[in-house]
């Protein structure tokens, strides 16, 4: 089953993106830079993550936009686009509208895309590709590449996530009916790509919020059935609010990169017990190509 080897091998992809990174250093982001972060879907989310991670390290103004929401009058030092597939609409549609005015980077799994002649500097992640249409390894990659660029050791996530491989997974996970996924700084992107992966690979019902955001409303759906999974250190006093509403809180200790790994576990396992196939997953396509589609508003 190609979903569950590609998830798998995660820990090795993202050592070979440590040990490549020497090679592409000089094509991301220098410390001073403003950067503009692009990305759709699963690549948004991961866009997040890093842009909180590399203003928070103190390399720069880093903001993160879905590549259709981009404002097409900001001016950034360097654009950095994430695309696994290479051929995303919305991707090519800003990339074009940018032009040569703004030096761009793309973040591929395939060179051989039309990404290729439109960024001006690619960077290929051709070993973390999938065959999956949900994505799992390659976006983990490449956030492992980008945080290591920020000087983050990632052989503690590699050995986190090595762990996780290989335990079993815990009935509390499995078992639940809603998952509200929580995150704090660089940890919101993941969340929100956490509950992404319940709704693509098991069809659920899934939430995510910044953590202190979750008393102000989303608490209310909380309650037996409910997994409220925190991906890094909660607030004081959230999981025993958690527990009055009835829910389960569930936190690992565990490192974040590798805790979203036990989701895609997670996530998988609950598709197939609900007869879902993940390695099919309803109503997508690996890759979002729209037909004729027309360049982007130049007033967005």
């Amino acid at each position: 089953m190609r979903t569950e080897s590609e998830i798998a091998s995660q820990p090795d992809c993202w050592r070979r993106a440590v040990a490549l990174l020497p090679e592409v250093a000089g094509l991301l982001p220098a410390a001073g830079e403003r950067v503009a972060v692009v990305g759709c879907g699963t690549s948004w989310f991961i866009a997040q993550s890093f842009a909180v991670a590399r203003e928070a390290a103190g390399h720069g103004e880093t903001d993160a936009f879905a590549a259709s929401e981009m404002p097409a009058g900001r001016r950034y030092d360097r654009v950095v686009a994430l695309t696994r597939s290479g051929t995303t609409t919305e991707i090519l549609r800003l990339l074009s509208l940018i032009g040569g005015a703004q030096p761009t980077v793309a973040i591929t799994a395939d060179p051989g895309t039309p990404i290729a002649a439109a960024a001006d500097a690619l960077i290929t992640l051709d070993f973390a590709d999938e065959e999956s249409v949900v994505q799992t390894r390659f976006a983990t990659t490449e956030l492992a590449l980008l945080l290591a660029h920020l000087g983050t050791d990632i052989e503690p996530a590699v050995q986190a996530a090595e762990r996780v491989l290989a335990e079993p997974l815990p009935a509390a996970l499995t078992d639940g009916r809603q998952f509200t996924f929580l995150g704090t700084g660089w940890t919101c992107g993941l969340a929100s790509e956490a509950a992404l992966k319940l709704r693509e690979s098991a069809g659920m019902w899934s939430e995510a919020y910044p953590a202190m955001e979750f008393r102000h409303g989303p608490i209310a759906v909380t309650g037996p059935g409910s997994v409220v999974w925190m991906l890094g250190p909660a607030p004081a006093g959230l999981a025993a609010q958690v527990a009055a509403a009835g829910g389960l809180m569930w936190e690992s200790g565990e490192h974040p990169l590798a805790e979203l790994v036990r989701v895609h576990r997670v996530a998988v396992a609950v598709g197939r017990a609900a007869g879902l196939d993940p390695d099919r997953p309803r109503n997508l396509t690996r890759s979002v190509i729209l037909d004729g589609a027309g360049p982007a508003d130049p007033a967005r």
